[in-house]
């Protein structure tokens, strides 16, 4: 019901409070108005989320309004009705009373501290003039003095360095195992139009060192548009943040506004806000490097993502009037222009590529770091006992690449070996063993990298390969028949830890064994199981467990330098499967001669691959034919 039509149906009798209730919220508007005058008493209402109810003709509304504003609490919500209102007006003007006293009792507080400071006045003057007689002027105080005198101190004490620079590759040929990584990321960046980057590979193999090294090799063409003074800037993807209200992005900037965020003194007083740059302006001419990308967060990928394409960073605030005459030029430049941001990005992960944002991906090129062998962590070793000053014989550096196939923990144990021999000897030491490593090694946890497998050749037991990460490994299958616990009620039996997809692959291996055999399975329990419980994801082992289960039953012993991998069709196919680079690689660390992968992946096997044989294979037959003696 509207107002005008609610003061109709009133009678006289009910008019005339009204009236009276009208005048008293009047008299407490003109008593607020009194104290903060009428501008004020608008900013504070607005403040409050009053100033619509207050600019009401509605009683109670106007009555709610004088509640926020005396209680100075903008949470009240409720609308008191007609017979609520003289009640709720008797505490409201006592509460005003109430702020009319103390108000009075503060300005006399204020009136006798500005007498007391008129009395002292001539005092003061005194001691500021005997101050600017002892000091040149500036912010400078003897406590701020002392601090810098400290810091001072503090800069004169150094170390000599950590081990871990003094090892670190300075060269790119002084880079181990990524001879195709470093060539294909100099192509990339020291053409003429260099491109965005994204590099995999495991940890620890140098992916950071090697884009530092790059950039500075590249600035060395003459073709390169990087200049010796082009920035490399890193940052880590993992914890880059961003506040959803830009308060802050380090990554792209932010707008500090004067009143919530806290620009400078001399803008903030002007209420003028302060536009504040992030890494890729700074890397404006160079690289951007982001390690672990694949950790950022994706509304923060996708803001990268339009930096990239526009080669700018645009800032925006409401604070911002380009007509106000006391705007600096600059800020009035990143307003209207944005800060320039045209950088080359060099994005690092240990993530696999379907791990990272597709959008990412389709603007850069992809380089993949290859795993370390362990001839390439002994050369690391090696070369990291030189840059010490000490001799890594043989049998550590062998020790140490059993126990590690990264680069960065293998660097580490030598140094750890290193301090070792120091601490024993109280000199500086001239070689490191196999007994110092292998404390290390024992202290450490470590567990062996390479698999140890079986080489005598037994029925019923084939080796499959998988991929975690970006490493290869070797499964052992291995299965056994026995006669039918119920005639004619056959059963086969795989583990559960090794997931559903490889459930699927014994389904399709049962169906290739009947009918290459030509038995009845119903009267066999065939029990197949992955040594170490190890989890296939994916129907890549399909071959292997057929193989296997086929040595069980016809009792043939399969060979024990060979492994398998492909999916298996219910007709004997054999299909494509992924990782074939990482799994052969994984047959290379495991000392095997042979690997048989699907006819489909043959163009996936790496130009440069040394260690075992790939051969490729259509059917179960041509399975048949290479796998057993």
């Amino acid at each position: 019901m509207s107002e005008q039509s609610s003061a109709e149906n009133q009678t006289p009798q009910q008019r005339g409070p009204s009236k009276r209730l009208e005048r008293r919220v009047d008299a407490l508007e003109q008593v607020l108005i009194q104290i903060y005058g009428p501008e004020r008493l608008v900013l504070r209402a607005g403040k409050l989320q009053a100033l619509k109810q207050l600019r009401s003709d509605v009683l109670e509304f106007k009555v709610l309004a004088l509640q926020k504003l005396i209680l100075d609490d903008p949470g009240i919500t409720y609308v008191p009705t007609r017979r609520e209102i003289p009640k709720m007006l008797r505490e409201l003007e006592d509460e005003l009373a109430d702020m009319i006293a103390r108000r009075t009792l503060e300005d006399e507080l204020e009136k006798k501290i500005a007498e007391r400071m008129q009395e002292r006045h001539e005092e003061y003057v005194r001691d500021i003039r005997a101050q600017l007689l002892k000091e040149d002027g500036g912010p400078e105080t003897p406590e701020t003095l002392k601090k810098l005198e400290r810091l001072s101190n503090l800069d004169k004490v150094a170390l000599r360095g950590s081990a871990l620079d003094v090892v670190r590759p300075g060269a790119l040929h002084e880079v181990i195992g990524q001879e195709l990584a470093i060539d294909s990321l100099m192509a990339k960046l020291a053409s003429p139009y260099p491109q965005h980057v994204l590099l995999y590979g495991p940890p620890g193999i140098g992916k950071t060192t090697v884009a530092r090294l790059v950039l500075d090799a590249a600035k060395k063409f003459r073709q390169s548009p990087f200049q010796e003074e082009s920035p490399f800037v890193e940052a880590d993807g993992t914890i880059l943040r961003w506040d959803p209200r830009e308060v802050t992005n380090p990554l792209l900037g932010s707008v500090h506004d004067p009143i919530y965020q806290g620009a400078r003194r001399e803008l903030a007083e002007s209420g003028i806000p302060e536009p504040k740059t992030g890494l890729v302006t700074e890397a404006h001419g160079g690289v951007l490097f982001i390690d672990e990308i694949g950790e950022m967060d994706p509304i923060l990928q996708n803001k990268l993502l339009k930096v990239l394409e526009d080669k700018r960073v645009r800032f925006d605030s409401p604070y911002y009037d380009p007509d106000d005459g006391n705007v600096p030029q600059y800020v009035h430049k990143l307003f209207l222009e944005g800060a320039p941001a045209d950088f080359v990005l060099v994005g690092a992960t240990t993530r696999q590529p379907e791990d990272i944002a597709p959008a990412l991906r389709s603007r850069c090129a992809e380089i993949f770091f290859a795993p370390l062998v362990p001839a390439d962590v002994e050369r690391i070793v090696f070369e990291a006992g030189a840059k010490l000053g000490v001799t890594v014989l043989p049998d550590a550096a062998r020790m140490i690449s059993q126990y590690t196939l990264e680069g960065r923990r293998a660097v580490t144990l030598v140094v750890d070996a290193y301090s070792t021999v120091y601490l024993r000897e109280d000199e500086q030491p001239s070689q490191i063993n196999g007994e110092v490593i292998q404390r290390i090694i024992s202290r450490s946890r470590l567990s062996p990298v390479k698999p140890i497998l079986t080489r005598e050749p037994e029925p019923g037991r084939v080796f499959g390969l998988a991929v975690a990460g970006y490493h290869g490994l070797v499964l052992e299958i291995e299965a056994a028949v026995f006669p039918a616990h119920q005639p004619g009620r056959g059963r086969w039996h795989f583990n559960d830890t090794a997931g559903s997809m490889a459930k699927d692959s014994v389904f399709n291996a049962e169906a290739c064994l009947r009918r290459t055999t030509g038995r009845d399975l119903s009267q066999y329990d065939i029990h197949v199981n992955v040594v170490g419980g190890g989890r296939i994801d994916g129907p890549s082992a399909g071959v292997a467990i057929f193989t296997a289960a086929y040595s069980a039953l016809t009792g043939r012993p399969v060979r024990a330098d060979i492994a398998v991998t492909g999916e298996l069709s219910l007709s004997g196919r054999v299909k494509p499967v992924g990782g074939i680079p990482e799994k052969i690689f994984g047959a290379r660390q495991a000392g095997l001669t042979e690997v048989l992968i699907p006819q489909d992946n043959a163009p996936d096997v790496p130009v440069t691959t040394e260690g075992p044989t790939v051969a490729t294979i259509g059917t179960v037959q041509d399975v048949l034919a290479k796998v057993f003696l």
